[in-house]
């Protein structure tokens, strides 16, 4: 049987089952749990907006968007958002999602880091970083009905999450720390990893080998 939360009902296809057994394996319940909160408050903040989202495809994006921050999909090569992103278009075209699905998949995952834009592409894209924004952030928290707000957090808490989700960020990419280059991530390793210091895009422009 589907499960609703806060008047949400969560996919029960077997797409949706086979992404939630993934990222229940392969992930902490920190991310388990924001997760599907980002799913969760993305359909609520959809539903403020006026968008309407495929429920499955923005199931997918939801739960594979922090797949980068976990040992088993964690690269080191690229930013943790494209290893979540590039495992949902591995994952989705194995089982024969249309391409143009994928891509909004994707790119859901792919740019929640990425203020504003998301919000001018399809509602596959922009709920998943409404979702983040959200349950990270506290955008539009404030928007929500508190009825539905309780809803969520007490069939997926969020104890002491906060702290706990800045050292999951900073144990996602501590280790590639030039990948955080123009994104918020860079804030993170400022704040946590002695000695970092952010990419300077004025210092890079003023030293690349042109001569003015």
């Amino acid at each position: 049987m589907s499960e609703t939360i806060a008047g949400v009902t969560i996919p029960d296809s077997a797409l949706a089952s086979e992404a939630t057994e993934l990222v229940r394996d392969a992930a902490p319940p920190l991310l388990y749990d924001h997760s599907r909160r980002v799913y969760l408050f993305g359909t609520l903040q959809g539903r403020r907006l006026g968008l309407t989202a495929d429920p499955e495809l923005l199931y997918v994006g939801a739960m594979f968007h922090d797949l980068g921050l976990t040992e088993t999909y964690r690269g080191t090569d690229q930013r943790f958002e494209l290893d979540g992103a590039d495992e949902a278009r591995r994952f989705l075209e194995a089982r024969g999602v249309p391409e143009s699905d994928v891509r909004k998949v994707w790119e859901g995952i792919a740019l929640h880091t990425t203020p504003e834009v998301p919000y001018r592409l399809e509602p596959e894209v922009a709920l998943v970083t409404a979702g983040v924004e959200t349950d990270v952030l506290g955008i539009g928290y404030d928007a929500l009905d508190p009825r539905d707000v309780e809803a969520v957090t007490a069939a997926h808490p969020r104890p002491d999450f906060k702290r706990r989700i800045l050292a999951a960020f900073t144990e996602g990419f501590k280790d590639r720390p030039d990948t955080t280059f123009g994104t918020v991530n860079a804030d993170v390793l400022e704040h946590f990893v002695p000695g970092f210091r952010h990419i300077d895009f004025v210092e890079v422009i003023q030293s690349s080998p042109w001569p003015e």
